[in-house]
């Protein structure tokens, strides 16, 4: 593991056992077991940290979802399996996830969350593309703009439940149930 690495994993720590208020750098280089102003060579400041907190989190995102997709399954099952990672990822880090939220919307870096966010937009346009030529979908869905589309309805369905609600499981399988429906009108799924 690099030092920026150590850094971003120390940041989350302390960041979720501190809160972002009260977090300072001195607690972040202390955890990750580096010199202050090694911070500084990949950080300005505290909360430039959060877009690669962001990433970090994207990335366990998408391994989640390529674990559970099974590319031989049909494809109503491996929508169901990504909404079903991505509320997975969710429930298991919610309070990475409500920190990153409150970091990026405090700063500037709200505005790479695209960047942040590209890799998996283009996996899950990739995705409906195969489905779009397998004639599975229909025909009009312009992958690029519903790959964000898609994402995003998954992705709030999932926060509504562990972050706001703070609801239980039967709550979400519910939740998983209608996001999965809708999704499944709106791409015009035919089954086959």
């Amino acid at each position: 593991m690099n030092k920026k690495e150590k850094i971003v994993l120390a940041a989350m720590e302390v960041f979720k056992e501190k809160g972002i208020e009260k977090t300072k750098i001195s607690d972040i280089v202390k955890l990750a077991g580096i010199a202050q102003g090694t911070y500084y060579l990949y950080f300005p400041s505290k909360l430039s940290v959060m877009p690669a907190i962001a990433e970090v989190m994207v990335e366990k995102s998408i391994a989640s979802v390529k674990n559970e997709v099974d590319d031989k399954a049909p494809f109503i099952e491996q929508l169901g399996q990504i909404v079903e990672a991505i509320f997975k990822v969710t429930r298991d880090y919610r309070e990475i996830l409500a920190l990153i939220y409150a970091g990026l919307a405090s700063t500037d870096h709200i505005k790479e969350w695209e960047t942040v966010y590209q890799p998996f937009y283009s996996w899950i346009s990739d995705f409906l593309s195969k489905a779009k030529n397998a004639g599975t979908i229909r025909e009009s869905v312009q992958v690029e703009r519903t790959s964000k589309l898609l994402i995003g309805l998954i992705e709030i369905a999932a926060e509504q439940i562990y972050l706001y609600d703070h609801r239980q499981d039967d709550q979400a399988e519910i939740q998983k149930a209608e996001v999965l429906e809708f999704l499944k009108h709106a791409l015009g799924i035919q089954e086959k």
